[in-house]
């Protein structure tokens, strides 16, 4: 870890725990073909621009909402360590998938550092994420705190889109 990648902040903690085996879950977060099932905020769809599933690599992608708007973002692939744990960083992108700020808040972090960790308990798994701010500013880091109910509210209806397609996928 670099100087530069200071997360000195309590992380969020989301933890869900999903009626699927490990492993599939473990693939709904690396595999393109299960990504764009479910990955975004309800009621926006996905396309896909880049997958490069290794460490170094990128996925890149836009959501459209029902009425037209649309946003860019991009994970970053730090350690890969299947199926149990994944880190990469995201960020809010342009369409070359240059890291640009929040459309939302000029003060939201630049980057946010995920560390999900996929624990299987008899056939269930039980997900872990820690979301922290990357070299982010005292304004920064205020910023992803107050944001913190909006945060977990959005991941719980991102989440739910994930239960349901693997109610049908397993």
């Amino acid at each position: 870890m670099s100087h530069n990648d200071k997360t000195n902040e309590v992380p969020y903690v989301i933890t869900r725990t999903f009626d699927a085996p490990r492993k599939l879950v473990f693939k709904a977060f690396t595999e393109s073909e299960h990504l764009q099932h479910w990955w975004g905020p309800k009621g926006w769809t996905l396309e896909i621009s880049e997958f490069d599933f290794r460490p170094g690599g990128a996925f890149h992608y836009s959501q459209r909402s029902a009425d037209g708007q649309k946003m860019w973002g991009k994970f970053v692939y730090r350690e890969i360590g299947e199926p149990e744990k994944l880190i990469y960083t995201s960020s809010f992108s342009d369409e070359a998938g240059n890291t640009v700020r929040a459309p939302f808040s000029q003060t939201w972090p630049l980057e946010i550092l995920n560390t999900l960790t996929f624990t299987e308990q008899e056939d269930k798994t039980i997900l872990t994420m820690h979301m922290a701010p990357l070299s982010a500013t005292e304004e920064e880091r205020k910023t992803f705190e107050a944001m913190r109910p909006q945060v977990q509210q959005g991941f719980a209806g991102t989440l739910d889109q994930l239960a349901a397609y693997l109610s049908k996928a397993n």
